[in-house]
């Protein structure tokens, strides 16, 4: 079957095509992995994952989604990090990990937050009105980024994905509904790119070429003048030379939630990967093996992220491999239940 086949990126040799995304656990203790983690992200390696991303990690305070995310901004962050990469490579999976700087959508409790225009993203009092950020606070954000990959590699990490979807700051910058800059940054596709493309750049002089380096994106923002599939293309092209692939999401730029059913966002893996000819996760409510087979079978995705399924069912890759006659080892202090 498709879904088991490995898959090879650069120095990454995934022993099949399943992926657990990125998901917020809002679990943290002082921005660290606790036991928590462990047994989370373990779980999931034991039950048969190829690769886990661990969820959105700040690279500044200010950078968390809420006070309970994790964080990678000073060095002292780094020994509880890498012995989550122990215990995930102890398992049999690889592990990446998903950098985040959240800007107008921060709830953390910080002094101040940012965002590319001061536009708040909902009116809902969960949400602070942003500050507009200057160049001094761009350029300090975009070097955090390469902080953070230097710590991931140190740390131990397979993969770094750069989190750049779900309204977060670099989605902010690249989606007009939240970028109404006039300076460099701003106006055009062009200026609301560049912000990305430094961030790739930046990042990549931390993180070795020989490195798979993810983008995380949302192809589309389902509002009158936002994002579209064909926009991003766009801006992927303008990346791709540094970036090895693309994990393909889709909304969260403003509070309006898109229609959504069984592998609603596999099309605009499908459409990214023909058009840029570059390997995509798929991702969008997948939740059987049959999914995951159409997606990989029909070159529509390269690897498949099963998110809520994950959750639900840790034991997913094993279970299925033996429900449809795939021969693989279980671990041995389970053996007997199979």
């Amino acid at each position: 079957m498709k879904t088991y086949e490995p898959f090879q990126i650069k120095d990454l040799a995934l022993k099949n095509r399943i992926v657990m995304p990125p998901m917020c656990m809002y679990s943290a203790t002082d921005a660290i992995p606790t036991d928590f983690h462990l047994l989370h992200y373990g779980a999931r390696a034991l039950g048969g994952a190829g690769l886990i991303i661990v969820e959105a990690t700040g690279i500044l305070p200010e950078g968390r989604i809420s006070d309970n995310c994790l964080g990678l901004w000073k060095d002292e962050q780094i020994p509880a990090f890498a012995r989550l990469v122990d215990q995930v490579h102890r398992f049999g999976a690889k592990i990446g990990i998903q950098l985040n700087h959240a800007g107008r959508k921060c709830v953390a409790s910080v002094e101040k937050i940012y965002a590319p225009s001061a536009i708040i993203f909902s009116p809902d009092e969960s949400y602070r009105n942003p500050a507009e950020m200057s160049l001094d606070d761009i350029a300090s954000v975009t070097h955090a980024f390469a902080a953070a990959a230097g710590r991931a590699l140190e740390a131990g990490f397979d993969v770094v994905e750069i989190h750049g979807a779900h309204g977060y700051l670099i989605n902010q910058f690249l989606s007009p509904v939240s970028n109404q800059r006039e300076d460099t940054y701003g106006i055009d596709l062009e200026g609301r790119s560049r912000f990305l493309q430094e961030v790739v750049r930046v990042v990549r002089t931390r993180w070795p070429t020989e490195k798979p380096l993810f983008l995380r994106v949302s192809a589309h923002d389902y509002v009158p003048g936002g994002m579209t599939v064909d926009q991003m293309i766009q801006i992927i092209e303008t990346i791709k030379a540094e970036v090895d692939l693309i994990h393909v999401s889709s909304g969260g730029v403003t509070p309006v939630m898109p229609h959504s059913f069984p592998g609603y966002q596999i099309p605009f893996a499908e459409i990214i990967r023909k058009a840029c000819m570059i390997p995509t996760i798929a991702v969008g409510l997948i939740t059987t093996l049959e999914m995951i087979e159409e997606t990989i079978g029909n070159n529509r995705a390269d690897l498949v992220a099963l998110g809520r399924e994950l959750l639900r069912n840790p034991f997913f890759p094993l279970l299925e491999a033996k429900k449809h006659g795939v021969s693989l080892p279980w671990p041995k202090p389970y053996e007997r239940a199979f």
